[in-house]
């Protein structure tokens, strides 16, 4: 396994990670996430361009998992990272996390931050548990924190608990 950048003609094979990953939610009884349409091949362009999508590759060179970031308050927020199924279960969303983590620090960011589903076992507790974030309290979200979490209720994501984290980064 190996992590890159996205390439612009492989956005298309994100959509489709993207996709695939989703369906999980349906066995759990959200179907609404797992019908839900990854972002725009423009939006996924524009985390291209700018440097901030990664992809982990399998020995073909073919993405099999992917993660974006938004700069949000001098932090490296993870938009999204997703698995698809195939190549689930082997460390790969971790990898890009530590990814990610590495080129924040080098980038002088003071944290990861994400927003997840509390109640999803791959989702917060994992985030806990395997990837050092922690939950942060209603006190402590910044105001580009509290801009996600109030597009996100726009967007009905708060059907189900979700939370805000984060995950320091050393200096």
């Amino acid at each position: 396994m190996r992590i890159r950048p996205s390439t612009i003609e492989e956005l298309p094979v994100l959509q489709d990670i993207e996709r695939a990953a989703g369906l999980c939610f349906r066995d759990i009884g959200m179907d609404e996430i797992a019908d839900d349409e990854p972002l725009s091949l423009e939006e996924l362009g524009t985390y291209q361009r700018a440097g901030r999508a990664w992809v982990a590759v399998n020995g073909d060179d073919r993405a099999v998992a992917y993660l974006i970031t938004d700069p949000v308050d001098g932090n490296m927020h993870i938009e999204q990272v997703s698995v698809h199924p195939a190549s689930a279960r082997r460390g790969l969303g971790r990898a890009l996390i530590e990814h990610a983590a590495g080129r924040a620090a080098a980038e002088g960011a003071g944290a990861l931050t994400l927003t997840t589903f509390v109640d999803v076992a791959w989702n917060a507790p994992y985030y806990a548990a395997r990837c050092g974030f922690r939950t942060l309290g209603e006190d402590e979200l910044t105001p580009g924190l509290r801009e996600i979490r109030r597009s996100e209720a726009v967007h009905g994501l708060d059907r189900w608990p979700r939370v805000c984290m984060r995950r320091e980064l050393g200096s």
